[in-house]
C-alpha cells in the first residue's frame, strides 16, 4: 500500500449502518490525510472513494450514486453562467453533491427585489458582487470544491463565440455547461457557446409559477432557437420562491445524471410545469 493508500486508510473508520456496514472517512480524516501527503481535499476524497471508503460528507448520496459516480462528480468540471435565483440554488446543490470543479460568471450585485427568492442574497449582502457571496457560500459548505467565480459579464456573441479568453478557456475545459440566466438576451449565445466547444448545456428559465428545464446536445436545437431575445416574461409574472427552487433543483439533477454518466435524460426535450395547475408535461422539441 503507498503511502496515499495509507494515510487515507489509516485515518477511515468502520461503522455497522443501516444499510450495511461500511469504511467512513470523517472530515477530519480527510483533513489529516491531505495534510500528511501534500493532496487537495478533493484528492483525498478521490483516493477514499477507489478504496471504497465513502467520505463522511457524501455518505447520504450512497446508495443513490455508487462509488465510480461520486468520483465522476469530484473529477467533473461545471461552467455556469448566472448567480441568481436558478444560479444561487443550482450552485448549493452542485457543491453539496460534490461536483469537483465550478466556474461561475455573474456581474451583477444584489438589490433588495432579490431577497424574496435568491439563496445567496441577504440583508447585509444588497449591493454586494454576487459572485462574492458565491465564494463564500461553497468555501463554508464543500471547500474540497475548486470553485473560480468571476464578477463580470460574459460577452458571448451569437455565434457563441466567447470574447474573454479565460472565459473561454473555462468553458471549453468544462464538462457540463449550465445556462442559470435571467431573461433571453444572452441565452442563444451561450447555447452556442456549449455547441462550440461540443458540450451538453442545461438550461431553464421561469416565469411566475411555470418553467422549464432542457439540456441541449451540440448541433440539436434548443429552447433559445424558439423563444427569441426580446423581454422575458419574468419581467411581466414574477419569481416566487417556489418556482425558482424547483426549477433548480429540476436542472441540477439532470446535471448530475450527465456528470454521472447516466446521460441526459431531458435531450431534445422540455420538461414543463405549472405549480398553479400542479401539472408536468415533456414535449419534444
Amino acid at each position: 500500500m503507498g503511502i496515499l493508500e495509507d494515510a487515507v486508510s489509516s485515518a477511515a473508520t468502520t461503522r455497522t449502518l443501516s444499510c450495511g456496514v461500511r469504511r467512513i472517512l470523517d472530515q477530519a480524516g480527510v483533513a489529516a490525510a491531505a495534510a500528511t501527503t501534500g493532496l487537495t481535499l478533493r484528492q483525498i476524497e478521490i483516493a477514499a472513494l477507489r478504496q471504497e471508503i465513502i467520505p463522511e460528507r457524501y455518505l447520504r448520496n450512497f446508495d443513490s450514486y455508487s462509488y465510480e459516480q461520486q468520483i465522476r462528480l469530484l473529477e467533473a468540471s461545471v461552467f455556469m453562467v448566472g448567480l441568481g435565483g436558478l444560479g444561487g440554488h443550482l450552485l448549493e446543490l452542485l457543491a453539496r453533491a460534490g461536483v469537483g470543479a465550478i466556474t461561475a460568471v455573474d456581474g451583477d450585485v444584489f438589490e433588495p427585489h432579490n431577497l424574496n427568492r435568491q439563496l445567496l442574497s441577504s440583508m447585509d449582502f444588497v449591493g454586494r458582487p454576487k459572485a462574492e457571496a458565491a465564494a463564500l457560500r461553497v468555501a463554508a459548505i464543500n471547500p474540497s470544491v475548486r470553485f473560480l467565480a468571476h464578477h463580470s459579464y460574459l460577452e458571448v456573441a451569437t455565434d457563441g463565440a466567447v470574447a474573454d479568453p479565460k472565459l473561454r478557456e473555462a468553458l471549453e475545459s468544462a464538462t457540463v455547461v449550465v445556462d442559470a440566466l435571467g431573461g433571453l438576451k444572452d441565452r442563444l449565445g451561450l447555447q452556442n457557446a456549449a455547441a462550440r466547444a461540443d458540450l451538453p448545456l442545461v438550461t431553464a428559465a421561469i416565469a411566475g409559477g411555470s418553467g422549464f428545464v432542457a439540456t441541449v446536445l451540440p448541433g440539436h436545437p434548443g429552447p433559445a432557437d424558439f423563444l427569441g431575445a426580446g423581454d422575458a416574461d419574468e419581467d411581466q409574472l414574477g419569481t416566487p420562491a417556489p418556482a425558482v427552487a424547483l426549477t433548480a433543483s429540476l436542472q441540477a439533477n439532470e446535471v448530475l445524471r450527465i456528470l454521472r454518466g447516466k446521460g441526459p435524460s431531458l435531450a431534445g426535450k422540455m420538461l414543463l410545469f405549472d405549480l398553479t395547475a400542479n401539472t408536468f408535461e415533456t414535449v419534444t422539441l
